[in-house]
């Protein structure tokens, strides 16, 4: 298991698909993907405690649906980009 940060990342798939979240919520939020990245593990820990956990289900969602759900989980911790 390779540990990014305070991320637990188990294989190459569930690293390439933390990128892909974070570089989509970043384009859609029009911010950097280092925000999106404190964001989702500094201030909220939504990297670590669902999107990695749920990657069998979220992966198979569209990208549209995983941005949309990943901004909703953060606004519903109340993280501020």
């Amino acid at each position: 298991m390779e540990q990014v940060g305070n991320v637990k990342i188990s294989n190459s798939k569930e690293l390439e698909f933390a990128i892909f979240c974070i570089e989509n919520v970043a384009i859609h939020l029009g911010v950097p993907a280092e925000q999106i990245y404190e964001a989702l593990t500094s201030k909220s820990n939504l990297l670590n405690q669902y999107i990695i956990p749920e990657y069998e289900i979220l992966h198979t969602q569209s990208k549209e649906y995983i941005v949309a759900d990943i901004i909703d989980a953060m606004k519903d911790m109340g993280v501020e980009i």
